[in-house]
């Protein structure tokens, strides 16, 4: 799939683009892969962890999602791109909600007008499970962006061009996630937790590549994919990490959820089950009726109606994680 293409991931120096670049590069053979961020330092550390001298292939391209001109340059000749940049802490966006509308919601809009421009052959997106039924302004600027990608394919005409998103949850040890805070707090004494009922969705770094690298593969244009994934309990967490460190209880933090939804029950009526993960689909062919049928595509390739009423949550869950098996992983990322 990526052997002789030319692959654009924004935020590219984040967790996911890093892991993605690494594993590009070992398994495929691809033309080019261009790292495109606004942070020059993270560059910088990842040109000296990629060597230039192995990995002539790979190039670093300065630029913001919120700067058209500069995307536009930058998709010049461009198979694939994987959009990834974004402002992501919950807490950050509530205290600067247009900034993150600027990022996610704008930006995303320009990662399609350039996209739409370049010919580039399929465009997928990363969201995140506080997407579905969003209660803070980071999983309604995500939820907005997955609108305005699904309904690119309305305005690709007639361009050989493909929009879809992934939704997955919480990436074990990326960036600004629990794990590396958890370990931190322990050094400190203390585990502050919100609530002691708190679960959320777990996937690693390498499972979440693997699962984009196979959404790029299978979609057609207008897909929500969502993995099969286990959950976790976050105080099983903590007790994996440490049990001997204290546990206290802090309170629900502003836009924060007990448990996460990935399929809503209205996206039920939508969903389509296959074996290791779902695809809520988008009724993107509104213009052209006869044209295309994505739903009708689904079942032919295999997909499972899911019933009405359906919901995919971190609490109902048919998979959780032990706390020797978060141990185990934990262990894997130290």
């Amino acid at each position: 799939m990526f052997k002789n293409k030319t692959i654009l991931v924004t935020g590219g120096t984040g967790s996911f683009g890093k892991q993605f670049v690494k594993t590009c590069l070992k398994k495929f053979k691809p033309k080019k892969i261009i790292v495109y961020s606004r942070d020059e330092l993270k560059q910088f550390e990842m040109k000296n962890e990629f060597s230039e001298k192995q990995n002539k292939n790979l190039r670093f391209f300065i630029g913001d999602v919120r700067d058209y001109p500069r995307l536009r340059l930058a998709m010049e000749k461009v198979d694939y791109i994987i959009h990834a940049a974004a402002l992501k802490q919950v807490p950050i966006a509530e205290y600067n909600p247009f900034e993150a509308i600027k990022t996610n919601v704008l930006g995303a809009q320009n990662v399609i007008e350039a996209a739409l421009e370049r010919n580039v052959k399929k465009v997928i997106a990363l969201s995140t499970d506080k997407a579905a039924a969003p209660i803070n302004l980071y999983g309604a600027t995500k939820l907005a962006s997955d609108k305005l990608f699904l309904s690119a394919n309305n305005i690709r005409g007639k361009k050989d061009v493909k929009f879809s998103v992934v939704r997955y949850g919480n990436v074990m040890n990326s960036r600004g996630s629990v794990i590396p805070f958890f370990l931190k707090c322990r050094n400190e004494g203390i585990f502050p937790i919100t609530d002691r009922e708190m679960t959320r969705f777990n996937i690693t770094l390498e499972e979440g590549v693997a699962f984009v690298n196979k959404c790029i593969k299978l979609m057609v244009g207008g897909e929500l994919f969502v993995p099969k994934i286990p959950s976790i309990r976050i105080i099983d967490l903590a007790k994996a990490i440490d049990p001997n460190t204290k546990i206290k209880i802090i309170g629900i933090r502003p836009g924060e959820k007990i448990h996460e939804e990935m399929i809503t029950e209205t996206d039920s009526l939508n969903t389509y089950e296959y074996k290791d993960y779902f695809v809520i689909a988008s009724d993107f062919n509104l213009n052209n009726p006869g044209d295309f049928n994505l739903s009708k595509t689904l079942q032919l390739n295999g997909g499972k109606k899911c019933k009405r009423g359906f919901n995919y949550s971190s609490k109902n869950n048919m998979k959780f994680l032990s706390i020797s098996e978060i141990k185990k992983l934990i262990q894997t990322i130290k």
